[in-house]
């Protein structure tokens, strides 16, 4: 919480007011129910649920009128895969975050969507706390599911969150957008 006060200290400081916010940090950790300790759920809902909306709050007194919020979610908040609990649930727990927030800001005249990448060729497939051999296995058998069959472009997302922050979204708040190669949708 110190370290978003300093942010937003830092950002009104240097330029008066936001105007978009991009809460895009997360953090996945795959594990069985079974499996899973009190330590990793509280660490994927303190990352990827507690940071998105606490950023959101902090970010809210300079926020102008006609900004935009755009949260980061994940196709597996629509899929059940098994091992995904925790991560699925904080990632869905931010989607409502969307919605509830997209009706509680409307007076100000601030629209919040998401946007809900699928297989995305980042680093965060080595941070799973799998074997780089298990990680290369799963990560074929997703592609396989995919659609379009093959991982998304960080580009590609930052292409829709940009589209998101722009006035050619206007008429669009409380929406999530799917960018997973048609994965959650066909």
């Amino acid at each position: 919480m110190a370290d978003l006060d300093r942010l937003f200290a830092t950002v009104k400081q240097k330029y008066g007011r936001v105007d978009v916010l991009f809460a895009n940090a997360g953090a996945a950790k795959l594990s069985p129910l079974e499996a899973t300790s009190e330590a990793l759920f509280d660490e994927m809902m303190n990352i990827n649920c507690r940071g998105a909306y606490f950023t959101a709050q902090k970010a809210l007194p300079l926020l102008s009128t006609g900004g935009a919020i755009i949260f980061n979610t994940t196709f597996f908040g629509h899929l059940g895969v098994a091992g995904t609990s925790a991560y699925a649930a904080s990632k869905a727990a931010v989607r409502s975050l969307t919605r509830t927030l997209a009706t509680e800001l409307l007076p100000r005249g601030v629209r919040v969507n998401a946007v809900s990448p699928g297989p995305i060729t980042t680093p965060i497939y080595g941070k799973l706390g799998l074997p780089a051999e298990t990680v290369q296995e799963i990560g074929k058998a997703i592609q396989d599911q995919i659609p379009l069959k093959r991982f998304g472009a960080p580009e590609e997302i930052a292409k829709v969150v940009a589209f998101l922050a722009s006035d050619d979204s206007s008429y669009m708040t409380g929406c999530e957008l799917a960018v997973d190669g048609g994965r959650t949708q066909l």
